[in-house]
């Protein structure tokens, strides 16, 4: 037994392989013509559904083995690339903290797909979302149960990417493209703080390993805690914790679907699974942790003041997220580990059934969303601060999306304006010369050619086309009748004889 859980471990990458290759069957029938209709739809449902099924079987065969001889830890499958001081590999880490989660992830992202498809059912965008959706699943899989944070840092990644394609879901709705933008923006500041964090663990850990982070006593306390800081940033972002918050209320512009697994039961959830995993560097730095409580604190305090104003479910439970995953920060920051992890499982099954729940739920209640408490309605100035969330959405516009849009406005000029003009741009080339319509030339390396072209037109008209014989015509006549003047001489028997007496000569 213990010989077949070594190798069932091996397969674990598949779990995060399965909706993959999910995403890219169903990718190349859209590209050749094969996904149209109502009669594709249930095949690009069924490809995703056996995906995420597949990897959900898979994870619980590992749990029945791990519970039996115990979780197989950390599995380096592959080298992937490094120099001589540090290294990064293919490993999975499979402690109970990734098989809990991993299995968690898998049954809520099986359920989901399940229930998208009829959800979706005749959506113009039917197909697009499940590739979306098996990429998302793909990524999370890969930050729970990676053994080094570089190949978490790259599920993270595919989550911020697939994030943004749902987000912006409805792309011909300008507040959908524009909502993506404002949450992809934002989460590029906790990705910063993600790469930083491994720069520093690469230089001085070397490597990126998660059992690395044993190591960690051998490191300064400064160097420590800059790099639990880089961590930190990443999770309270992509939590959407204080001073972040703002993103995830825009977030749920995209199908309920996708903002039930994201924002409602897993991604949202992603930084909580990083401090968790990072609790060996945190115990050595306490006032991070002390940083963590108070700004897990600020954020609840936040959350549920704004959460006693909503007039919609969706917003109502996204500050409920908000406010839970508030107290999970200050329960690692406290120390209770176990805690945190059992209210983010609680929490996280809880909430995905209220979210799939949400376009039915004023039909199911047949109610009126409760008024704000009477002490908060009788202060106007908190109450108006609640109403505008206090202002973090403008902020974070003025302060991230703003200066992004300014510098992408400002790059497509300079390519509009010097590179198109410069290198040129197919299909809005001019004629060089009225005579000659169709030598059409762009930018500066097409008129370098076209002027090359007219030089050897020239060239060749002035030595070869001139008239009934150019120039270069004439003296090659005449070389050759030189030519034939010397073979003349050299074929008379004087001649011949002096070229082999001269040849004795030399021979001599």
């Amino acid at each position: 037994m213990k010989t077949l859980l070594d190798h069932l471990a091996d397969w674990v990458w598949l779990v995060p392989v399965l909706p993959l290759l999910a995403v890219v069957v169903t990718g190349a029938r859209v590209l050749l013509g094969r996904a149209v209709g109502d009669a594709a739809e249930p095949l690009t449902a069924r490809l995703a559904s056996l995906a995420a099924f597949g990897g959900l079987a898979l994870m619980l065969a590992i749990d029945a083995l791990a519970l039996a001889h115990g979780a197989p830890g950390h599995r380096r499958l592959g080298h992937w690339f490094g120099n001589g001081n540090w290294e990064a590999s293919f490993s999975f880490m499979l402690d109970p903290l990734s098989l809990i989660l991993g299995t968690l992830t898998a049954l809520i992202g099986w359920l989901v797909t399940r229930f998208s498809a009829n959800y979706l059912h005749r959506e113009a965008g039917f197909h697009r979302f499940f590739i979306a959706l098996g990429f998302f699943l793909a990524g999370i899989q890969f930050v729970l149960l990676a053994g080094n944070g570089l190949l978490a840092f790259v599920g993270w990644e595919m989550c911020g990417i697939s994030s943004f394609l749902l987000i912006g879901y409805a792309w011909h709705r300008p507040v959908a493209t524009g909502n993506a933008l404002f949450a992809f923006v934002t989460n590029r500041a906790g990705d910063a703080g993600f790469l930083l964090a491994l720069g520093l663990a690469a230089a001085w850990l070397g490597g990126f390993e998660w059992t690395a982070l044993s190591r960690a006593r051998e490191i300064s306390v400064v160097n420590d805690r800059l790099l639990v800081i880089g961590f930190v940033i990443a999770a309270l972002a992509k939590s959407a914790q204080l001073p972040f918050t703002a993103w995830i209320t825009r977030a749920l512009e995209g199908p309920t679907p996708s903002s039930a697994i994201f924002y409602g039961a897993v991604m949202v959830h992603a930084g909580v699974y990083l401090l968790l995993r990072l609790e060996p560097l945190l115990v050595q730095v306490p006032d991070v942790m002390v940083g963590l409580v108070v700004a897990g604190a600020l954020t609840a305090i936040y959350a549920w003041l704004c959460g006693l104003v909503q007039t919609d479910v969706k917003s109502a439970l996204i500050f409920g997220v908000v406010f839970q995953v508030a107290l999970m920060f200050v329960a690692i920051g406290l120390g209770w580990t176990t805690l945190a992890l059992v209210h983010l499982c609680l929490h996280a099954g809880w909430r995905i059934w209220q979210f799939l729940l949400a376009p039915s739920w004023l039909s199911i209640t047949r109610e009126r969303p409760p008024l704000p408490p009477a002490w908060l309605r009788q202060n106007q100035l908190l109450y108006t601060i609640a109403v505008q969330r206090f202002w973090l959405d403008k902020l974070a516009q003025t302060l991230l999306v703003e200066p992004t849009q300014s510098f992408s406005r400002d790059a497509r000029g300079l390519e509009e304006h010097f590179i198109d003009r410069a290198i040129g741009q197919p299909g809005h080339g001019k004629a060089l010369h009225h005579d000659r319509p169709l030598v059409r030339v762009d930018g500066l390396p097409g008129r370098l050619l076209a002027s090359l072209s007219d030089s050897l037109q020239h060239i060749e008209y002035r030595l070869l086309l001139r008239g009934k014989g150019g120039a270069a015509e004439r003296l090659l006549h005449r070389a050759g009748a030189y030519l034939r003047t010397v073979e003349g001489l050299l074929e008379q028997p004087r001649y011949l004889m002096m070229a082999v007496m001269a040849t004795f000569v030399v021979i001599l």
